[in-house]
């Protein structure tokens, strides 16, 4: 029975190529349409932003809140530009094929053709392009969220007072998402790079990422934190 290749990857490559998208897409999935019985942190967090904005409304000076938005705003900054320096190091590397195999000779990494190599990098680096991406975009979603609060009236009496609230937390919410899918990103870039040790390296960091990533959304303390007495 004839194996199957598509190129440079034969089938433990395929297969863990394959493990490795599917783990996260579907971390990713889940992480965000938790079941209703088991919300995970991101979707505890959502309830927590809108009671931020709850806040906000009656909160005299609003001080806190703007440096708050500034501190997630310098978060995805710092991410983004992390993720711009590790796309730059994978461009360098596919660009310059003698320092890749002088590199997996040095380290003694899994014989192969360098197409599979720079299959590779390649991989580890459009997972920094699209965590690059989502933090900026991030970035962007913070810094509107920061207007829609601006936008919030003062006068609690003010028939807009809740309903610009509300706007400004679904921007809260939507740019967190964008972090968070940025950052599952950045976790899987990591575990691809096992990737140089062989397929089967690739599948077992995928695992334990993907089940680490679990336990932090759905089985860690600060879930429990955040469920001992959520907003309404």
């Amino acid at each position: 029975m004839p194996q199957l290749h598509l190129g440079p990857l034969g089938p433990a490559d395929l297969a863990a190529l394959v493990l490795l998208v599917a783990c996260w897409l579907g971390i990713g999935w889940l992480t965000e349409h938790p079941p209703a019985h088991r919300p995970s942190v991101g979707k505890l967090m959502e309830g927590y932003r809108r009671e931020w904005m709850r806040q906000l409304v009656t909160r005299t000076p609003r001080l806190f809140d703007s440096s708050m938005v500034d501190g997630l705003r310098q978060s995805t900054t710092f991410f983004a530009s992390t993720a711009l320096i590790a796309i730059g190091g994978g461009l360098a590397l596919l660009g310059n094929p003698e320092q890749l195999s002088g590199m997996a000779q040095e380290f003694r990494l899994t014989e192969g053709p360098r197409l599979l190599w720079e299959t590779r990098i390649l991989t580890a680096t459009l997972f920094g392009a699209n965590a690059f991406l989502k933090f900026v975009w991030s970035h962007r979603l913070f810094s509107y969220a920061a207007i829609a609060m601006a936008a919030v009236p003062n006068d609690v009496k003010d028939p807009l007072v809740y309903p610009r609230a509300e706007q400004a937390a679904q921007l809260n919410i939507n740019a967190a998402k964008s972090f968070n899918r940025g950052l599952r990103s950045v976790y899987f870039a990591l575990a691809t790079l096992a990737w140089l040790l062989g397929p089967w390296a690739l599948i077992a960091a995928t695992l334990y990422t993907t089940a680490m990533l679990w336990r932090r959304d759905f089985a860690s303390f600060a879930r429990r934190a955040l469920l001992a007495n959520p907003p309404h």
